[in-house]
């Protein structure tokens, strides 16, 4: 029986956008397991009442729900090792927790200021009312506002990118010569945007976003072709 993965969605039940869903999306992939998702709103958070909570993502696995996308990798890696390994050894682990932290409190903000508002006009309007209240309540301002200056603000978020570039410019992937999780808590930022907007966040030099190339051709070109769906429409 596949694993079932319940994913955030947009106004077009295929459109999937959250970091914290693409990190486990990716690492599924990366360990070759089968799966299946299901699209789920932040409206609808009945429907994850067997998790004993009401966020994504949400993995199914038999008669197991897990939540909280860092519990679900570790689970993967326990319950599934003898397929591709995510973290590496228990250094690598520990180095990863800086990866999901770092972008956690640095990336993840810094690329929601420059987006929120266009990931208002993708959802569901179920969801968009909810979205709205809590966003601007978080802000202190309107969407279109908090986003209203990000031309000028890209610079900045730039030189934010750094270490990254550093990093990548010494070997191809975050985690070494070959993606780990780590590469995928930081891709999944990058994803996030692609998914929901048409502001492009990375100049085409940029090793940054020669890095997301790469990602993104992983797998069958899998999140590449997932990124469509924002620009399609």
């Amino acid at each position: 029986m596949p694993l079932t993965l319940y994913e955030l969605a947009g106004a077009d039940p295929d459109l999937r956008f959250s970091p914290y869903c693409w990190r486990i999306r990716m690492a599924l992939v990366h360990k070759g397991l089968e799966f299946e998702t299901v699209p789920w709103l932040f409206t609808e958070k009945h429907r994850l009442e067997p998790s004993g909570q009401g966020r994504v993502p949400v993995l199914v696995d038999g008669d197991t729900w897990i939540h909280d996308s860092w519990t679900i990798a570790r689970y993967l890696e326990e319950t599934y090792p003898d397929s591709p390994n995510l973290f590496g050894c228990d250094i690598s682990r520990g180095i990863t927790h800086f990866f999901k932290f770092w972008s956690e409190t640095v990336l993840y903000p810094a690329v929601a200021r420059l987006i929120v508002s266009d990931i208002h006009d993708c959802l569901d309007e179920r969801d968009k009312g909810y979205f709205r209240q809590s966003r601007e309540q978080r802000y202190g301002k309107r969407l279109e506002e908090v986003t209203a200056d990000r031309d000028a603000r890209l610079p900045a978020f730039h030189d934010l990118l750094t270490p990254l570039r550093k990093t990548l410019h010494e070997q191809s992937f975050l985690c070494g010569e070959s993606p780990g999780f780590g590469d995928y808590i930081v891709f999944s930022a990058f994803q996030w945007a692609r998914c929901c907007s048409t502001f492009e966040l990375l100049t085409p030099e940029d090793e940054v976003a020669e890095w997301r190339e790469r990602i993104s051709g992983l797998f069958g070109g899998m999140a590449g072709k997932a990124t469509r769906v924002a620009t399609s429409n």
